[in-house]
């Protein structure tokens, strides 16, 4: 990947909303590349950083003169930090109504940014996520669709070895580290996951100790792509179950994780009703659980759960960078029968198993088989990805898609 500007999917939704509403606000992750899209979509804009001390303290002590020293349009970057800011924004959007994206907000912190947006700027702003790359923005191919979204061939794409995709894994998707591929990718999460515990988390009411939190994490990458018992994993931490919760939240809130609900439908058996959490970079996820050798990833326990990881955190970032919420869940009976991922679009249900083999066989499908006969004529024809080169036909209505096709 050369050290140029990468194409994000979100790009036209941005300029329509910035077309549609006096502002926009864009959350997401630290380093996720809310700052550079938007300065690239919008030259013309001013720009200002919230985060130096210097500039926040100018923003809270005199609100009204930091927004006659910077007028719109302009870009203000990480405004939780001035949350002050928003009720005179709010004043200068009502006092030019008719005017379209005046100001565009970025934020890192969505707990509490989305309460003082939704008091401050209801109706006035439009709200969007931006999170890592997906692997179709990493290939040039924005607004590639899913397979199941078009009957007609995909182009064809490169085929890598694996042990090429298990060293992107652990690379990861964040901008910094694809633009830059000599980039010390360890190094780099090492310290992002300290910033984010550092500047992130600490400021949030929900965490008191960020040792403990920090333990919390680590336990839960150890158990992503599982079922995840809150009352285990309490009492092994030595928490009480409110906080583990209240945690979690947190983590999903500020983008760090991905929390799959089960599916339900009105069908006569009983259903899981615990979910399951994905780490959203799958680097993220094999940095924290301590793998560095992409043969080690591949091959140890966690390889499962990495490949599961990263089909689910490509769906869940593709479809979010269209501007819509991702419907996506999965679906597991008490009497065995499960799949992975389970998308509702357009009113069908597209069932997606993962298999860690590169090696389909017609026995993969068995759970993508079970969900189709349960759901009927709601579920559309189903897939196994898996970690081969070749897609193929499993079983009627089943086909298998190699991870680097979906």
């Amino acid at each position: 990947m050369p050290n140029g500007y990468i194409e994000r999917s979100l790009e036209p939704v941005v300029r329509r909303a910035a077309r549609e509403f006096p502002a926009v606000v864009l959350t997401g992750p630290r380093q996720s590349g809310k700052t550079t899209m938007l300065k690239h979509l919008f030259p013309k804009h001013g720009y200002v950083s919230l985060e130096p001390p210097n500039v926040r303290l100018a923003a809270t002590e005199d609100p009204l003169g930091f927004i006659d020293a910077y007028p719109p349009p302009v870009i203000f970057d990480e405004v939780q930090y001035a949350p002050g800011l928003l009720p005179y924004i709010k004043e200068r959007i009502d006092a030019a109504r008719s005017k379209r994206g005046q100001f565009l907000l970025t934020g890192s912190q969505n707990l509490l940014l989305m309460e003082r947006v939704t008091e401050s700027l209801a109706g006035r702003a439009a709200m969007l996520k931006l999170l890592p790359l997906s692997r179709r923005e990493i290939a040039s191919r924005p607004q590639s669709p899913f397979p199941w979204e078009t009957r007609k061939s995909a182009p064809p794409s490169e085929h890598r070895p694996a042990r090429h995709m298990w060293t992107e894994f652990l690379r990861g998707c964040y901008p910094e580290l694809i633009a830059y591929p000599k980039r010390d990718a360890i190094m780099w999460h090492a310290s992002y996951v300290q910033t984010y515990l550092e500047r992130d988390v600490r400021t949030l009411r929900q965490v008191g100790d960020l040792r403990q939190f920090q333990n919390f994490v680590l336990a839960l990458a150890a158990r992503s792509a599982q079922l995840l018992n809150m009352a285990e994993l309490s009492r092994e931490l030595g928490i009480v179950i409110n906080t583990a919760k209240a945690w979690l939240s947190v983590l999903e809130a500020t983008y760090q994780v991905i929390v799959l609900r089960p599916y339900f439908a009105n069908i006569n058996k009983r259903l899981a009703k615990t979910p399951k959490v994905y780490f959203t970079d799958v680097g993220t996820l094999c940095y924290l659980t301590g793998l560095q050798d992409p043969q080690h990833a591949a091959a140890g326990p966690m390889g499962g759960a990495i490949m599961e990881t990263a089909v689910v955190s490509e769906i869940f970032k593709s479809l979010l960078h269209r501007g819509t919420e991702p419907r996506i869940y999965f679906w597991r009976t008490s009497g065995g029968a499960e799949v992975d991922i389970v998308l509702e679009m357009k009113g069908k249900l597209v069932p997606i198993e993962v298999k860690l083999s590169s090696t389909p066989k017609p026995a993969m499908a068995s759970g993508v088989r079970a969900f189709r006969r349960d759901f009927g004529g709601k579920a559309a024809p189903g897939y196994v990805i898996h970690a081969g080169d070749s897609p193929l036909p499993l079983v009627d209505g089943v086909t298998a898609l190699p991870f680097t096709e979906l």
